[in-house]
């Protein structure tokens, strides 16, 4: 920034004007990566709102420090009368544009923009008869790219959530990143969020079994509680190398799985008291519970309960020569302005900056897959199903969560040891 630059800053604050990502630009003397958004809808506490509004207003969403990313260009599927888009359009001076390829372009002929966020998650869209909802994120992605081939250019995409999210989706999207070599990335927050223990599992540990504990629905939040799973579990020693296989079970069928032995009872109940309940009594008799139940090539067995007793998402491991599980809360915090979107933010920063994933694309990839397929194996009564398009290879890395990276840390530059 120029002298200029800082005292034309400096009088907007003091005159009350608002101004996108000053804060961050002057600390980090970062120049700002430009950011087209493609938004399936815009309200309040959406999942647009939760990061398009930090990269707008900051961190916080208080007009304070905020990452080095300047919003360019909007593009919004679905208004209401809820849309917070035309007014923070017209606030910061954003042109909003009836395309997706307007919006890549800017309006011109040339991709101006240093990176594209792809938001497709709320909204009026359809469902299938799984459960799954249709959000529009491949014809998001279709879009983009194509206006990537048109014009000759490629630039970074975040996809927020899993692509897809029918398994089909997903793949061709990725499919189609690899084939023209863009940088991408997807995923939930959760894996970036604060733990409630802290936990330590470092690469490569010895982990001789797993519990997940998710809640709510079982397409929006079982992706959730995947890759919260998938984050602590790619740790293992030799991973990863993907599912063999993925089921379905609910009722009795379910609970079996623990009196059987086949997974572990004192996991569970390690998982299940970190999370907050929302019904007393037993937990077995929670009507609507549900198991994701899967394992990896390598052995390794996966159990994820999906219950709407509780209202958080955990997990439990075993650590060979340990002999208490460790287990963790990814919590959710809301204030201030849902912190978790800030670390999530945080990493998409990073990538828009560098060119690089800050992690794997293939970990949303496979636990995109594994909701998917146990959704189908859901529609055909609990059938067990072998899974060789899950076959996913990946080196997992060791990227940190809240209250890590400092978010005021410049995203070109490698992450301290």
């Amino acid at each position: 920034m120029t002298r200029r630059d800082l005292l034309a800053s400096a009088a907007a604050l003091a005159c009350g004007v608002s101004t996108q990502r000053g804060y961050a630009t002057l600390k980090n003397q970062v120049k700002p990566k430009s950011v087209a958004a493609v938004i399936s809808i815009y309200e309040p506490g959406t999942h647009a709102d939760v990061l398009i509004g930090k990269i707008l207003e900051g961190w916080k969403q208080d007009g304070g420090p905020g990452p080095a990313l300047k919003l360019s260009s909007l593009y919004v599927d679905q208004v209401s009368d809820r849309d917070l888009s035309r007014r923070m359009a017209e606030k910061y001076s954003i042109p909003v544009f009836d395309t997706i390829e307007k919006t890549v372009t800017v309006g011109g002929d040339q991709i101006p923009v240093d990176a594209v966020i792809s938001i497709g998650e709320h909204g009026d869209y359809p469902f299938n008869e799984k459960g799954q909802q249709l959000y529009p994120r491949r014809r998001f992605f279709k879009e983009i790219t194509d206006t990537f081939r048109k014009y000759q250019r490629v630039v970074p995409v975040f996809n927020d959530k899993h692509p897809g999210p029918v398994w089909n989706d997903a793949k061709w999207m990725y499919d189609r990143a690899r084939e023209m070599k863009i940088p991408f990335m997807a995923g939930s927050s959760l894996p970036l969020t604060y733990r409630k223990p802290e936990i330590k599992v470092p690469p490569g540990s010895e982990i001789e079994a797993a519990v997940g504990i998710g809640y709510s629905g079982l397409d929006i939040y079982g992706i959730h509680a995947l890759e919260s799973f998938q984050c602590l579990v790619e740790r293992r020693r030799g991973a990863e190398t993907g599912v063999k296989w993925v089921q379905y079970l609910e009722g009795d069928a379910m609970w079996a799985v623990l009196d059987q032995g086949i997974v572990s009872q004192s996991l569970f109940d390690a998982a299940l008291a970190e999370v907050p309940k929302v019904r007393e009594g037993d937990v077995r008799k929670d009507p609507d519970a549900g198991l994701f139940l899967f394992q990896y090539n390598d052995g390794f067995m996966g159990a994820v309960f999906m219950l709407q007793s509780v209202n958080r998402t955990s997990v439990a491991l075993k650590l060979k020569g340990q002999p208490q599980p460790l287990a963790t809360q990814f919590e959710e915090r809301t204030e201030p302005a849902h912190p978790h979107f800030a670390y999530l933010l945080k990493a998409i920063e990073r990538m828009f900056h560098t060119g690089q994933p800050s992690y794997p694309v293939e970990r949303t990839l496979l636990t995109s897959g594994i909701l998917d397929r146990t959704l189908n194996s859901r529609f055909q009564g609990g059938k067990k199903l072998q899974t060789p398009e899950l076959a996913i290879h990946y080196q997992p890395v060791d990227y940190p969560h809240a209250p890590l990276p400092d978010l005021s840390s410049n995203p070109s530059l490698p992450l301290p040891e």
